[in-house]
């Protein structure tokens, strides 16, 4: 049982506007040491599901996945520009979405019961819990969703676990895999979120999404369950953890500086910024909503965009630096930017470190508009086909 319920809130800007948040669970729990790092433990979750997917952070490149009956995920990949899931192929509408405050009761509770046991289990590092709730169907999967569990700490740490949304979704109709589309519409009708899934098998599936309310990088839950009758009940069939919030400023925040910097024609660091926000406000690729949509049609509207900018060459004294791409890195828990360049091909440590420093320095050069906007850049180093990490530096360290 949820011990309380709290209180309806909602906003223009936040990615997913949810009618009824569902209660409170107990606060985070720590049974071991924090770990430095975030991002470099998030390792690929994968389920019997398939979805679309967008553009991967890492690398600023389109990449779609589509194994049959096999749905993969990273624990901080999310959608670019484009809108989600636009890729996929024209879904069946035999199926439908119930949402919390739609569910019949018995439906809520076994749900809310479900969803709220795994997200305590994920915030607590219980793997025993959610070693014996894997479906069957993903056993042989179980390495990689405790490896994203375990993944998960540092996001949960100091939070309390807050169910926020829960979806029914039938496709029992369906008579072979098929890709599916589902219109979740809320009681009132004026808010439609969208859930789209690849090669999906026919049977009752329920996504879960939750949050560490109060956690300094608010972390993100989002379930895949699937009904295996009634012994069984609710099973887990998929798991994705992401930051809600990065130097102490969530999506909302992010949105709204975005909007700022787009006004006064700062054009890169704009974009990205609305990248920023997108990522934190997106709790799982598969997911579209109204206001994710307006994000991303603002986002497109910035004219001198670096949309299109790549590769990006930067004259610098009797050199000429090849850039490739830039993305969004949250490897150390802030929000930077990740620069991909073509190195010369230097191996000793120094001479790289030197060469990363000279092409980081040249890129805030040509764009020193993202000094104020983000923590710092990461130098990604590309030669013969291979990209090797140099160094991160905070802007104030990069002349």
């Amino acid at each position: 049982m949820l011990p309380r319920k709290i209180p309806d809130e909602t906003s223009e800007l936040s990615g997913v506007v949810v009618r009824m948040e569902i209660g409170l669970l107990a606060p985070v729990k720590r049974s071991r040491p924090m770990r430095p790092s975030l991002a470099s433990r998030f390792r690929s979750l994968c389920t019997r599901l398939t979805v679309a997917r967008g553009r991967s952070y890492k690398g600023f490149r389109v990449q779609e996945r589509n194994r049959e009956m096999r749905f993969c995920w990273n624990g901080f990949a999310a959608s670019a520009v484009l809108l989600l899931l636009l890729a996929a192929p024209a879904p069946v509408s035999a199926t439908s979405c119930t949402t919390a405050a739609e569910l019949l009761p018995q439906d809520r509770d076994a749900l809310s019961a479900a969803g709220g046991r795994l997200a305590v289990a994920v915030a607590e590092q219980d793997f025993a819990t959610l070693k014996t709730a894997l479906l069957p169907a993903v056993a042989q999967d179980w390495d990689g969703i405790r490896q994203g569990a375990e993944a998960s700490e540092p996001l949960m740490k100091g939070g309390q676990i807050q169910l926020r949304s829960i979806y029914l979704l039938d496709a029992s109709s369906l008579k072979v895999p098929a890709d599916t589309q589902f219109f979740c519409t809320d009681a009132s009708g004026a808010l439609t979120v969208t859930l789209t899934m690849r090669a999906l098998p026919p049977g009752r599936y329920a996504v879960v999404l939750a949050d560490a309310a109060g956690a300094p990088y608010a972390g993100q839950l989002s379930f895949i369950l699937a009904w295996e009758g009634p012994a069984a009940g609710w099973m887990l069939g998929g798991l994705t953890v992401r930051p809600g919030a990065l130097d102490g400023h969530d999506g909302v925040w992010y949105w709204s500086r975005a909007r700022e910097l787009a006004k006064t024609d700062q054009s890169w660091p704009a974009w990205y910024t609305y990248e920023t926000a997108r990522m934190l406000l997106l709790p799982v690729d598969f997911l579209s909503s109204p206001n994710l949509e307006k994000l991303g049609g603002e986002q497109t509207a910035i004219r001198n965009s670096p949309q299109n900018a790549f590769p990006l060459m930067l004259p610098d004294g009797p050199r000429t630096w090849k850039i490739d791409a830039v993305s969004m890195d949250v490897t150390l828990g802030h929000a930077d930017l990740g620069v991909i360049y073509e190195s010369t091909g230097v191996t000793d440590p120094a001479a790289q470190r030197t060469e990363a420093v000279a092409v980081l320095s040249a890129f805030l050069k040509a764009q020193p508009g993202l000094r104020e906007s983000f923590h710092g850049l990461w130098a990604y180093a590309v030669k013969d086909g291979k990209r090797t990490p140099v160094i991160e530096l905070p802007m104030v360290q990069i002349p």
